[in-house]
């Protein structure tokens, strides 16, 4: 059972830390099984100080070792915390979901160690005491790991089920919150209360399946343990009888080969246990992985012709993009149009490189995509979405948000040319006024001019629009639509519309329906 490779997680040196006290506790376990021998067969009351000693011992190496795992899960969930906060990972995933990392570090991996490095060492003693025993214990051992990974393969599968459940109910019902008026106002509470207990049903289900994996898994390396001890004991107590083995031995076997399966046993438990850690490490890794820089070296984006060359994007069993091929030339525009789902959104994630071809390339001035630098390819773009999000921060700051360094002056001739000055001036503050989370105060409208001021600002060579005039009212259309013209103009252009006013400034409008192209038309 492995991890995906995470920052601030280098499980190779942290078994390598485990390791020594691993041998400590291996070394012990012989000595206490020793040393109880020795005060039992005969009675002898001499070497019980030492018996209490080497007890004594293991629990401090437990508690020291207990202690040093810890204080590096904390450290580890902090900085994971810090770059989620920064990749803006999901609040389910940085709240609730690292915390499942810690059955994972401070359970699994010092098991792991343990597991490693005890049997070995108990096994060795076993061979030099009995070889009969120890050969039956040698060959009886990896039925444990074997048995464990069946059922893990398939705990590890359900977990991850679970998990995915659990972030999608957690996403909806954060939505649902926010959207109470909204759903009030057109009566749809009803409707989405039957859609988070659909959810939570799920969720409940895939626990339920967890749950009872995890309880056979525990049935099963048990019973896989108590035969293989079962098939030691039995043959040591006939020896016994027939005189074939001291009775010191004897004992000294029956002491040691439970201690041989108890680290995997004990390690099945901590597998199920940080199952849905692994499963939050898995999404983590996606995460930081999609917001990590790009590598230094990477190509420069050229300027020229954009190419998609059977492009195809799944999520799960359904294609948002069917071997999509499509060329838009330098200085063109192209609208794109098509029912709800027919992939449009899907195709401008994929141009603005947010979302990863499943098949076939998209290709700039003859470059893939792939091999460019994407943030510089980025820099180069302006993106208008349906719903852009405006910052609890000031009007300015968020013009800027694409042009950190852009002049109080650029700013004010960028809101001019979105058709977005007059009611920024009279905010109270002017262009200083600080707006709510998500443009509170604003309308509709006046939220999408100012996501057009910040493509004028960034005065990027490819502009990719989609439907910027959705869910207006007229009057907050006509002006949408004429600031949305002027940006248009010697700009390579994408856009997203359904409105005849915006079609009128493509010279070419690709129908999509159920992520294929079906009808080209140029006008």
């Amino acid at each position: 059972m492995t991890a995906p490779d995470l920052p601030g997680i280098d499980r190779r040196r942290l078994l390598r830390t485990l390791a020594p006290p691993a041998v400590v506790q291996g070394a012990l376990v012989v000595a206490q099984a020793e040393l109880l021998v020795r005060a039992l067969a005969p009675p002898d009351p001499g070497p019980l100080p030492w018996l209490a000693g080497v007890v004594a011992l293991r629990a401090l190496v437990s508690w020291a070792t207990a202690g040093v795992v810890h204080r590096a899960a904390a450290q580890v969930k902090a900085d994971l915390r810090a770059a989620l906060l920064h990749a803006r990972g999901g609040p389910t995933l940085i709240v609730r979901g690292l915390d499942a990392l810690d059955p994972y570090l401070t359970g699994y991996l010092p098991q792991l160690a343990m597991a490693a490095v005890v049997p070995p060492l108990v096994l060795a003693r076993l061979l030099a005491a009995d070889p009969v025993a120890g050969l039956t214990v040698l060959v009886t051992l990896p039925l444990v790991p074997v048995f464990g990974a069946l059922v893990g393969r398939h705990t590890r599968d359900a977990t991850r089920v679970q998990w995915e459940r659990l972030d999608r109910l957690g996403g909806h019902f954060r939505d649902v919150v926010a959207g109470i008026p909204t759903l009030r106002a057109f009566g749809r509470t009803a409707h989405q209360e039957g859609e988070v207990r659909r959810m939570a049903d799920a969720h409940r289900r895939a626990t339920r399946r967890v749950l009872r994996t995890a309880f056979l898994s525990a049935l099963v390396l048990d019973l896989v343990a108590t035969l293989s001890v079962a098939l030691v004991a039995v043959p040591i107590g006939l020896r016994l009888l027939d005189g074939g083995v001291g009775y010191r031995t004897a004992l000294l076997v029956l002491l040691l080969t439970p201690e041989v399966f108890l680290p995997l046993r004990s390690l099945g438990s901590r597998f199920h246990a940080a199952a849905e850690g692994l499963a939050v490490a898995e999404e983590t890794a996606r995460v930081l992985g999609r917001a990590e820089p790009e590598p230094a070296g990477r190509i420069a984006p050229p300027r020229g012709d954009i190419r998609l060359e059977n492009v195809s994007v799944r999520y799960g069993d359904r294609p948002a993009l069917d071997r999509v091929s499509l060329v838009i030339r330098r200085g063109e525009v192209v609208a794109l149009t098509g029912p709800s789902g027919a992939g449009k959104s899907t195709l401008l994630a994929v141009l603005l490189g947010l979302t990863a071809p499943d098949e076939g390339r998209v290709l700039v001035g003859g470059i893939d995509l792939r091999d460019l630098d994407v943030a510089a390819w980025r820099r180069q773009v302006a993106w208008v979405p349906q719903v852009p999000h405006l910052f609890a921060e000031s009007v300015a700051a968020n013009v800027r948000l694409g042009m950190p360094g852009a002049t109080a002056t650029a700013v004010r001739h960028a809101l001019a040319d979105a058709h977005a000055r007059e009611f920024v001036d009279a905010l109270p503050a002017g262009d200083a006024t600080v707006l709510g989370e998500r443009g509170a105060g604003l309308s509709a409208g006046q939220r999408q001019r100012i996501a057009l001021a910040r493509a004028y600002l960034r005065d990027a060579p490819v502009l990719l629009l989609d439907e910027p005039t959705a869910r207006l009212d007229p009057d907050s259309e006509q002006a949408v639509v004429h600031a949305a013209r002027r940006l248009l103009r010697n700009r390579t252009a994408v856009l997203v519309a359904h409105r005849p006013a915006l079609l009128d400034d493509a010279a070419r409008v690709v129908r999509l329906s159920e992520g294929q192209i079906i009808e080209e038309v140029r006008r």
